[in-house]
Order: C-alpha cells, then structure tokens, then sequence
C-alpha cells in the first residue's frame, strides 16, 4: 500500500545525485577572457554540491485539533551548486498517519547579507493524508495531492543548521539538518 512512494522517493534521490554534464567544447581565449571579466549574475554555492539529512523533532500547530498528533520528519535533499535542491521527506502527518513529500526547490543564502540567514523554499508532491484526513489538505486524490514549504533558517556551522518551515496555515515545523560536504 505504501510502496509505489517509497520508491518514488528513491527514484527522486538517485535523479538527484546524478552529476550535471561538464561542457565539453573547448572556449577560445577571447571567449574566456570575456567570462572572467564579466560579473557573475547569480552567486553560487562555492562548496558544490552535497547531500543534507534532515529532522524535525517539533511541530507547532496554529490551530488546536483533538485528533493531532506529534509531528517527526526525517529526510535527504541534494543541494546543488546552482541552488537548485531535490528531496524526498518521510514523516508522520499531524494525524498520525506515514506520509511523504517529494520536492524540487531553492535555497538562498546570505539574506541581508547575513552571511548565517538563509531562505529556502520547495514544491512538490504530497502523499499520506487518507480517510478520514483526505480533507486537511487541498487538492489531495487518493492521498495525493500538492505541496509547498516555504523555510528560513540559520546556518550555525559549516555542516549544521536550523530553520523554520511554513507549512501552509497549518503548522511551523523546526527542521534540524546535517549537511555532507
């Protein structure tokens, strides 16, 4: 019942560690001359690209429910040099009931140029919120539907960092990672 997700999530993760092909036609001196010269647009991550495990031991809700139950997440994103970022989320849904999220997204680092501060945000889909909760989620079919998380965090060490995640008008859920450099 629960195994085409899963699997799901493992193909997500593979498709995410694949490296990004090299250009391979060499430039002319000109042409390098030209790029080295010229600014870059779009900073970039100058530690390339790594993998970052992600937990949540805590979850606030915003509104009381009888039925809710504690939140615990744990997770695997592939944070790529460019700030693109891919991942998949295995977690117990504010109902108690297994669920996962499968994402594409953005990290910006260096917020008011604060070199610690970063946004991040992430889309994707949703699956786990069956009978009788098919309802606290928008869109959802058979347990499926879309998702967003939008998050802002504090990068403590090289490998550590801590931030918030908006889950809709749900819920804030405070995400413990461990980056792999």
């Amino acid at each position: 019942m629960f195994r085409a997700p899963t699997a799901l999530c493992a193909l997500m993760l593979v498709a995410a560690a694949a490296p990004v092909p090299a250009q391979t036609q060499p430039q002319d001196a000109t042409a390098k001359a030209a790029t080295a010269d010229a600014p870059a647009t779009e900073p970039r991550n100058t530690d390339g690209d790594y993998w970052r495990l992600v937990g949540s031991p805590y979850t606030f809700h915003f509104s009381s429910d009888p039925d809710h139950e504690p939140v615990y997440a744990i997770g695997l994103e592939r944070q790529r040099s460019d700030k693109w970022l891919f991942g998949g989320t295995y977690f117990s849904n504010s109902f108690g009931q297994p669920s996962v999220y499968l994402y594409v997204g953005q990290r910006y680092g260096k917020l008011f140029d604060v070199d610690q501060l970063f946004a991040q945000w992430s889309a994707g889909l949703l699956y786990g919120y069956k009978e009788p909760y098919e309802d606290k989620v928008p869109l959802n079919y058979n347990g499926f539907s879309p998702g967003a998380v939008f998050s802002l965090g504090w990068q403590f060490t090289r490998e550590f960092s801590v931030q918030a995640n908006l889950l809709g008008t749900a819920a804030l859920m405070i995400q413990l990672s461990i980056d792999f450099r």
